[in-house]
């Protein structure tokens, strides 16, 4: 058993070396090759800036204020040692090796609930959406904590060992039978004691520490991961978007094949084991990397500059703003030098914080702000919209890790006469298709629409978004279409339908989530000023948050409207055990009309955000970086920056 054990244990850690192999295979994975070959060049260009940047007498870093960074000892970063894609790397490892981790419990978590503590099936798919909801909703705090007071690596290794602890918790409750109810088949007997008492406790402190761990961390392994290149670097910060999401596509694939497997056929004790020691190998990934990272400092609470502008707004409110934005209260002129921002007539009224008053030399920060204080609020202001577009796309993902792998769990599961495939790898069918087609974006699609478009990231991130929420609509459809030709072949022919009829839901909307997620990190990741850089990025996972927190609702609701006499059916859509009973099709139906209306509302607030000029303050900023390089921006010939 041991012996057994140990194997599972070094499983995964074999799995990922061969994989991560076959990533330096040219022919399949160029851009990765590419990203690898440019850490020297990186070495050479730091040197060359290093040089120039004494030359013209700024300050002791060699980055501007935007980039200001440190090392693992609070010394000013060197560019021939810190940061670039030797560093992003080992961030990339915990990207991939958490994702394994959480992976392999939260898309077979609906099985364990429902099979071994006895949950009804509806009662488990809101469990798990409520789960991974609070996941998501808790990477604000990781961003917060971030930001004000840890930094990105502290916050990363605290949590990350916390999220260990809940893995081990829930492997010793799945392998004592004294913390689980007695052994009961729910498809088989009328009813199954559920768990109570301090079983349903265990269970809820094993996920809410897990969700403790994993949401705090998750927000910051993007933007650490991202502050290892300058902001400036557009190409190589939208390639460390695109290589973040095949680690993350990397460690889904592993837990839905291999982790999903050990916790199939030899026990989730075993697996949520084995899933505590893959995040241990992701924590010494981030260790690893200790002395190469640049470390973006804290910058005290980011509450509070929020609250000064909105308080200064609403004491000044009488005040009447200037018809000349640079008659605002500005920042310093060096921060003004490295970052020129575009004034916005949006939420005009936030400008009267800039106000000074006649006669007052000093004013409180409560009373005065400046205008990038106001800039900051005001986009934050502005992105929400979009924010809440993506609410309804991450409601249809939820739907494919809960209902969908019930869906699965209903029909033939055998590849041969003697293999069955665990209904939650399913999953890993979008995954392992994106494995291909996030190089082949990276290498083809992208220097493609670069000419075209104009633009170094290709197609701009909100271009991506709205492709994705397009797409996620079919996924639905073809859910839809499936289950219902899954319930008429059982009921009327009694024809078990083979699972691979649900693939294409699976693979529809993992396109669609290669467009979505991937271009709704980049658009806040770079939306966001230094002091709110994580939790920007946190925002991207509480979208997630939201979206299976609405699945829970819908979920009531609909169970709740369709069992009303109205209806003609006692128990509702949702409302029983068995999916062959339910209606699942017509719930499929509602979630696709959602999304479809939902891409509409999302191109109408799109194209508001970007008639707003602070939406392209940041290639503003670029080309003012280049200017300052190149020695072109002359004092006396250069336009002051407005907001």
């Amino acid at each position: 058993m041991n012996e057994t054990l140990y194997k599972y244990l070094l499983a995964p850690h074999l799995v990922y070396l061969s994989l991560c192999q076959l990533l330096l295979k040219q022919t399949l994975y160029l851009p990765f090759l590419d990203i690898i070959k440019e850490i020297n060049i990186e070495r050479a260009m730091d040197v060359r800036d290093q040089s120039e940047e004494a030359k013209r007498g700024l300050h002791m870093s060699e980055e501007s204020s935007d980039d200001l960074c440190v090392d693992s000892r609070g010394r000013p970063c060197r560019p021939s040692k810190h940061g670039g894609t030797r560093a992003a790397l080992f961030v990339l490892g915990l990207q991939a090796f958490e994702m394994m981790a959480i992976a392999a419990v939260g898309n077979n978590l609906i099985t364990y609930v429902f099979n071994e503590m006895h949950f009804p099936l509806s009662k488990s798919a809101n469990l798990v959406t409520n789960f991974i909801g609070t996941v998501f909703l808790l990477s604000l705090l990781g961003g917060f904590l971030s930001d004000s007071y840890l930094g990105s690596f502290r916050t990363m290794l605290v949590f990350g060992i916390i999220e260990i602890f809940g893995f081990i918790l829930l492997a010793v409750q799945a392998h004592l039978p004294e913390l689980r109810p007695p052994e009961c088949d729910m498809k088989g007997t009328i009813h199954c004691l559920e768990a109570n008492g301090y079983k349903a406790v265990t269970l809820y402190a094993a996920l809410c520490l897990v969700a403790l761990g994993s949401g705090c961390l998750k927000p910051n392994i993007i933007s650490h991961g991202a502050d290892q290149f300058q902001r400036k670097d557009l190409r190589k910060l939208s390639s460390f978007f695109n290589a973040a999401y095949f680690a993350f596509s990397m460690g889904q694939l592993i837990a839905l094949t291999l982790l999903v497997w050990v916790q199939t056929y030899s026990g989730m004790d075993v697996g949520f084991g084995v899933s505590a020691a893959v995040m241990a190998a992701g924590l010494i990934s981030l260790v690893a990397g200790t002395n190469f990272y640049r470390n973006k400092p804290s910058c005290g609470s980011i509450f509070t500059p929020i609250a000064q502008v909105f308080v200064a707004a609403i004491t000044k409110r009488k005040q009447i703003c200037p018809s000349n934005p640079n008659m605002l209260h500005q920042p310093s002129m060096d921060l003004v030098r490295v970052k020129p921002l575009l004034h916005t007539n949006k939420f005009r009224f936030l400008d009267k914080a800039c106000i000074k008053t006649q006669g007052k030399v000093m004013e409180s920060p409560w009373r005065l702000c400046t205008t990038e204080q106001v800039h900051q609020v005001k986009i934050l202001l502005s992105v929400i919209p979009i924010f809440a577009c993506t609410i309804i796309f991450n409601t249809i993902l939820a739907q494919l890790q809960t209902f969908s792998v019930q869906q699965g769990s209903s029909m033939n599961t055998h590849i041969t006469k003697t293999f069955q495939i665990p209904p939650a790898s399913l999953q890993a069918i979008p995954y392992i298709i994106l494995i291909f087609f996030v190089p082949l974006y990276e290498t083809f699609f992208v220097p493609l629409a670069r000419k075209v478009m104009g633009n170094d990231s290709g197609i701009s991130p909100l271009q991506r978004i709205g492709a994705g929420l397009f797409l996620a609509t079919f996924s639905m459809v073809a859910a839809a279409l499936v289950e219902k030709k899954r319930r008429e072949s059982f009921l009327e022919q009694n024809v078990t339908l083979s699972i691979f009829w649900i693939a294409p839901q699976f693979l529809i909307f993992g396109l669609s989530e290669m467009f979505t997620a991937v271009g709704l990190v980049e658009f806040f990741y770079k939306q966001s000023s230094q002091s709110m850089q994580s939790f920007l990025t946190a925002l991207t996972y509480c979208s997630y948050s939201f979206g299976f927190y609405l699945s829970s609702v819908l979920v009531s609701a609909v169970n709740r409207v369709t069992s009303s006499n109205r209806s003609g059916t006692r128990e509702g859509w949702l409302g029983d055990n068995d999916l062959n009973k339910d209606r699942l099709d017509h719930f499929y139906w509602l979630l696709a009309s959602l999304s479809f209306i939902n891409f509409f509302n999302y191109l109408f607030w799109s194209r508001w955000y970007s008639c707003d000029p602070s939406a392209t303050h940041h290639s503003a900023e670029v080309n003012s970086l280049e200017d300052l390089e190149n020695g072109e921006n002359k004092d006396s010939t250069r336009e002051k920056p407005r907001i």
